[in-house]
């Protein structure tokens, strides 16, 4: 698939600020499940600083606004050829070792619940790949979509508990359940295109990628009960949401700050 991205993103403050420096992964990485044709990243009077390829493989780059600012506007504008290898993550360079996300956050620390449910999975199963599938099938089981009733630091253990979230709720009980037996586990932030109706697809999304003996690592969206194939474009990755945050930043100055954000993703003709 071709798909074309459109995400603008623009922070208001109260009151003036000295500046801004923020950090930014909104470059997507060329891989066999994705090639990008063209991609641009605006940020409005900003200076682009230093940038680098992370252990991930994933490109950061800081911007500053060296001024006083009332606001910051973003817009990134792409075009990505997709190819679906049934979420198996496939030539993108990176050089951190899988063990390294066997580490919890707060935000995917397995709760005694987390931790009891992929345990009588793992007992069950026959192999990785069989239990990464029953796993997140088991997440989509026990967390309803359900938008707007959790938030930017509601943890795995909160959202099991509720029994709702989104995508980002999804992501974290599953990474806990999968470092909680033993298999390396991020989080991955992206965009999905999805038809007109679909509710539980929204441009902006995210997933999990485990790392399975034999395989790598392969993508799992629990809340769509699927695993990522053309229509998903990948951004990078993190321990958690926090971590894989596509933006990042530090405002020079005590101020209120109101936040919006518009994504579409949408399909062109070949």
């Amino acid at each position: 698939m071709r798909l074309s991205v459109s995400h603008r993103t623009h922070y208001s403050f109260g009151e003036p600020i000295a500046g801004v420096v923020q950090s930014h992964r909104l470059q997507p990485a060329d891989c066999e499940n994705q090639r990008i044709l063209n991609w641009s990243v605006t940020v409005e009077g900003g200076l682009a600083g230093a940038g680098f390829r992370d252990g991930a493989g994933d490109w950061v780059q800081t911007v500053t606004l060296r001024r006083a600012v009332a606001g910051v506007s973003i817009l990134v504008e792409g075009l990505v050829e997709t190819q679906d290898l049934n979420g198996v993550l496939t030539g993108h360079s990176e050089k951190v070792h899988p063990s390294v996300y066997l580490r919890d956050t707060r935000a995917t620390m397995p709760s005694i619940a987390i931790r009891r449910m992929a345990e009588e999975l793992a007992a069950s199963e026959t192999s990785p790949l069989d239990l990464a599938h029953g796993l997140s099938r088991k997440v989509s089981e026990l967390i309803e979509y359900r938008p707007g009733e959790t938030d930017a630091s509601t943890s795995a253990t909160e959202a099991l508990e509720l029994g709702y979230g989104v995508c980002q709720d999804h992501a974290h009980v599953l990474i806990a359940a999968a470092i909680s037996v033993g298999i390396p586990a991020r989080y991955v932030a992206g965009y999905l295109y999805s038809e007109a109706g679909d509710e539980m697809a929204e441009a902006s999304h995210a997933w999990a990628e485990l790392h399975l003996e034999g395989l790598g690592w392969v993508g799992f969206d629990a809340a769509n009960e699927c695993c990522p194939d053309g229509r998903y474009i990948r951004l990078g990755s993190g321990f958690d949401a926090l971590d894989a945050a596509p933006i990042r930043g530090v405002a020079h100055g005590e101020t209120t700050e109101h936040l919006d954000v518009e994504v579409s993703v949408g399909q062109v003709q070949q």
